[in-house]
């Protein structure tokens, strides 16, 4: 099992390129399945995840054509068997995204259910309702979600989420997107990932209009044709680079990113001292060797505070000028990464869903443990401020969501080196 050993203290200063964002990759890859004829998709970052959606596609029969560049060409009218296989849906969450697309294309699906990072109850029940509700027949046997399709198409449907979900709110868009009639969905999920999504199904012929807002309005078409498609840039992985850069007090320049989506990151990090520059796809952060400030940070969803920034911003808060609160109002067991930075000297105390961070002066570097893919980027931002050598184990979590993750560092003069497990 690969590990990553960083030897903290290096100011962090150059240029990077932001790669596509998996969270919009992995369900625009499922909705290619909706499609009468093959669909080219570029700007996929390279991860473990949509290598695992790659491969499960191959084991359903069909076989995407992939350039050198991660771009790939596939054509869903080859394939043969509709079962997604609890070996590999085990390994990712996402894998339910297929469940919508398969039942409104090819009339059934079965779809193991998924697996993926610990971090709180993420259940499917909304997924099932929403399809039950265009008139698909359910059953769970066997750790498997059986679904079939009514006579002739999926049936339009007016559906109220009851509780806010981004991959809720897509697999039910895609399965409305080929459904007869006019579906519309009430409180959906606002996240850019989604607008993404609606607008490869746009390009492939879907009428949907609402995207981005909490309702979402769909009319069904008979069949949706090729299109190409590039994949927005990560708001996250662009979050997560500009806080590294933060702690060490560096100065960094991102290109292929998108600035509008990472509003609500930009001004808690204008608040903890950095100066921020923006264009249409760059951005840029200094903080002229100064020790960040303290900030307070509550995670709700979109457009407010991402949660997937909320351990970033603990390791920000854990070397800063301060004490800042951190409150998780998303999921209920997205503090593992606390015990870890207490073994690198960071002060947190956990409250419920509140994490209260007294900054200190400098970590020190100590062998930890990564226990999900957000938590492993704030493990490798606390060593890169840190005083010695760290030592981080289980990297596995961050390859999920982090592209080249220590050539991107080491560009930027950090000093970081993987080593095989």
């Amino acid at each position: 099992m690969d590990k990553l050993i960083i030897t903290g203290g290096a100011r962090l200063d150059g240029e990077i390129r932001i790669s596509g964002a998996k969270n919009a990759a992995l369900p625009i890859l499922a909705a290619t399945l909706l499609c009468d004829g093959p669909v080219a998709v570029s700007n996929l970052p390279h991860l473990h995840d949509i290598t695992t959606m790659i491969e499960l596609f191959g084991r359903m029969g069909i076989e995407p054509v992939i350039d050198e560049k991660l771009a790939i060409e596939i054509d869903p009218r080859t394939i043969k068997t509709l079962i997604a296989p609890y070996e590999l849906v085990k390994t990712m969450r996402a894998s339910i995204l297929v469940l919508g697309p398969m039942v409104a294309r090819f009339g059934e699906a079965e779809v193991a259910l998924p697996g993926g990072c610990a971090i709180g109850s993420r259940p499917v029940d909304l997924h099932i309702h929403g399809l039950q509700a265009m008139g698909v027949v359910i059953n769970v046997v066997g750790g498997y979600i059986k679904a079939k399709a009514p006579k002739g198409r999926l049936r339009s449907a007016n559906f109220f989420f009851d509780t806010v979900s981004v991959t809720g709110t897509e697999n039910i868009m895609m399965a409305a997107a080929l459904a007869s009639g006019r579906s519309i969905l009430q409180n959906t999920a606002r996240e850019p990932e989604v607008v993404d999504l609606a607008n490869f199904l746009i390009a492939m012929g879907a009428h949907i209009q609402g995207a981005g807002t909490d309702t979402i309005t769909i009319d069904g078409v008979k069949c949706l044709h090729s299109a190409s498609y590039k994949v927005m840039p990560d708001r996250i992985e662009t979050g997560t680079y500009l806080v590294a850069t933060a702690v060490t007090g560096g100065h960094i320049k991102i290109k292929n990113t998108d600035p509008t989506i990472l509003e609500a990151v930009l001004e808690k990090l204008r608040e903890a001292g950095a100066e921020i520059v923006t264009s249409k796809d760059k951005i840029e952060l200094s903080m002229h060797g100064k020790r960040p400030k303290s900030v307070n940070v509550r995670t709700a969803p979109y457009p407010a505070f991402p949660t997937d920034m909320q351990a970033q911003f603990i390791s920000l808060n854990a070397i800063a000028q301060g004490t800042g609160t951190v409150i998780e109002t998303i999921f209920e067991n997205r503090f593992m990464h606390v015990h870890e930075l207490h073994r690198m000297g960071a002060r947190i105390q956990v409250e419920g869903n509140t994490a209260i961070v007294t900054g200190i002066n400098k970590l020190k570097g100590a062998p930890v443990m990564a226990t999900d893919l957000r938590a492993s980027a704030s493990l490798v931002i606390s060593a890169l401020c840190a005083d010695g050598d760290t030592l981080i184990d289980r990297i596995y979590h961050i390859d999920r969501g982090y592209e080249c993750i220590e050539e991107k560092l080491q560009m930027l003069g950090a000093k970081i080196r993987r080593i095989p497990g």
